[in-house]
């Protein structure tokens, strides 16, 4: 008998084909995602509005080209069972978190997500703007 089987998660992310996502983007996503950093920022610079600025932010590109999200798990076999639950990494200090918040993270943050948009506009850039969008809770808040 051979060792333990290998582990593989598939996932169907689901969502509409690419026709529709393409016309979305072109006709509502680019305008939308715009209007949408714009307010998570405002909530953002209010401190108390941050954790609904981050519920924003991890939506935008949904917004922009009605992309699932992707999840991240982490498999554990124990007596022949795999289990599979989601991943969270671990986090920095939340003191350390908030300084770099109020110091750095709310001014860079803008700047960051400004410069992911209009990246994002050409469809040829796309991809590294929502790449950039995807990274906004580590710009901002040191997220892992």
């Amino acid at each position: 008998m051979s060792g333990p089987s290998p582990t593989i998660v598939i996932t169907d992310r689901g969502g509409p084909g690419c026709l529709v996502r393409v016309l979305w983007y072109l006709f509502i996503g680019w305008w939308l995602s715009g209007l949408a950093i714009g307010l998570g920022w405002v909530l953002a610079v209010t401190i108390i509005g941050l954790p609904l600025a981050f519920m924003i932010f991890n939506r935008i590109p949904a917004l922009m080209t009605l992309r699932a999200r992707t999840l991240s798990y982490e498999a554990d076999v124990r007596d022949g069972v795999t289990y599979l639950r989601g991943r969270n990494p671990d986090q920095r200090p939340l003191a350390m978190r908030a300084l770099w918040f109020v110091l750095v993270g709310w001014w860079l943050g803008a700047f960051w997500m400004a410069a992911a948009w209009l990246i994002s506009l050409p469809i040829i850039t796309l991809p590294l703007g929502i790449w950039m969008m995807d990274r906004i809770g580590g710009v901002m808040t040191l997220l892992r």
